[in-house]
């Protein structure tokens, strides 16, 4: 963009040089000496309204800034602040008026870090209505009713291809499908709509080449795009592939686990008193074929209201390679005000991992405590079996990625309609 004619002249009220940017587009011009806003089509700057506003506000982007937008240059000629009143509490953000001779006006709007490239659209959009709210469409898009307010114009400065004054009010309704944001702007004269897209602070500072960075932006604004969702949605999917795999891979290990039982034994012991106990004893030997493999140890026992521990050792006959573990089969029941409880089982079951092939035996030292005087129990050793638990710690461990950035999803669009004229209220609260 080359560079515009400016023309210079003076303000009626102070005597302040004013440049017009815009030349003949421009219907009123602010004088940045006192504030006074003046008739930019008067030969003679007639004024429009004197200095109104409670409090002058400073730019962030200085008028005259030139940048590059869409490929587009455009230069700042105006900057106002407006605002919104909710519950009492009056809210504040910039407009900035950017100028091309070629392509008109645009503007950018900013909000606690939050900025918006804004256009204006022709054509209204249709409009209709879901589960109760308002919606309106356009560009095959969208868009959910967010807030409805009455925007006040709280500072000027620069110029403007309308006529406008510090008190100025519009009825305005805005409606989001992030990261656009459709506005309407509602006077008795007219009704305008506007088309914005979210931008940050740091791709405004890039474009305007302003100095040091942009300042942080706070919360969640209205059309904000959601960071966490695509990329929930996009772990998602590699979640299920992955899932695919290890459900496979489980169903061919349980196909193919062979649960052979090389060793089972039924025994008992009979000791007067409460307290049982018994010498160690060793099984028969027993072979284990086959590649190296798992070892489920299963111990059953008939214990009722009382426990029995067994201390057990597989010893490979040939190697002297030992195997220690210690096992309890505990089981407790009764009645109380709640009715019948228990707890605790019958059976136990250990799994020793990677066991060769070779003879083996087993090593047993059970004790007990129990109401009765015999015990009796069964040991079962199984060869190669399935063991799930991998399988479902895998499925659990990748499931993490996806929740964790789906709850960080919900967590932004749950603060997002917060701000809206839909936010949850304390009735709602109570109703729940």
């Amino acid at each position: 963009m080359s560079a515009p004619a400016v023309a210079s002249l003076s303000c009626p009220q102070c005597g302040a040089a004013i440049e017009l940017r815009t030349l003949d587009q421009a219907q009123s011009v602010v004088c940045s000496s006192c504030g006074s806003i003046l008739d930019a089509r008067d030969p003679n700057l007639a004024l429009i309204q004197g200095f109104q506003a409670k409090q002058k506000f400073e730019p962030q982007i200085p008028l005259g800034t030139r940048g590059t937008l869409k490929g587009e240059k455009w230069e700042v000629v105006g900057y106002q602040v407006r605002s919104i009143t909710v519950d009492d509490t009056a809210y504040y953000w910039d407009e900035y008026l950017l100028f091309n001779p070629y392509k008109g006006f645009r503007y950018l709007t900013q909000y606690d870090g939050h900025w918006n490239d804004v256009q204006i659209v022709k054509a209204a959009p249709e409009e209709s209505r879901s589960g109760g709210r308002p919606v309106v469409r356009m560009y095959g898009e969208t868009f959910k009713h967010f807030q409805s307010a009455t925007a006040t114009t709280e500072f000027v400065l620069g110029e403007f291809p309308w006529q406008v004054r510090v008190g100025d009010r519009v009825e305005t309704r805005d409606f989001v499908a992030p990261p656009r944001m459709l506005s309407e702007e509602r006077t008795p004269e007219e009704t305008t709509w506007s088309l914005g897209t979210y931008m940050t602070g740091a791709q405004v500072w890039a474009a305007f080449a302003l100095p040091g960075k942009a300042p942080h932006a706070r919360g969640v604004f209205a059309n904000q795009p959601d960071e966490f969702k695509p990329r929930a949605g996009s772990l998602a999917k590699h979640y299920l592939r992955f899932a695919a795999i290890i459900i496979v891979l489980c169903l061919l290990r349980l196909l193919t686990a062979s649960r052979e039982t090389v060793f089972a034994t039924n025994s008992s012991f009979f000791r007067p008193g409460a307290i049982a106990d018994s010498l160690a004893f060793v099984t028969p030997t027993f072979q284990v074929k086959g590649r190296t493999a798992n070892l489920e140890v299963t111990t059953e026992a008939q214990v009722d209201n009382g426990w029995a521990y067994f201390d057990y050792a597989l010893v490979n006959e040939t190697t002297g390679q030992t195997y220690e573990f210690g096992r309890e089969v505990s089981y407790y029941h009764g009645r109380d005000s709640d009715g019948n409880w228990s707890e605790g089982s019958r059976r136990d079951r250990a799994v020793l991992p990677s066991v060769p092939a070779g003879q083996y035996f087993l090593r047993v030292l059970p004790e007990a405590q129990v109401p009765t005087d015999f015990l009796e129990y069964r040991i079962v050793v199984r060869r190669d079996v399935p063991i799930l638990f991998p399988y479902l710690l895998g499925l659990v461990l990748l499931a993490v990625p996806p929740v964790f950035l789906g709850l960080r999803a919900w967590g932004m669009e749950s603060a997002r309609w917060k701000e809206s004229d839909y936010a949850p209220t304390d009735d709602d609260d109570d109703d729940d």
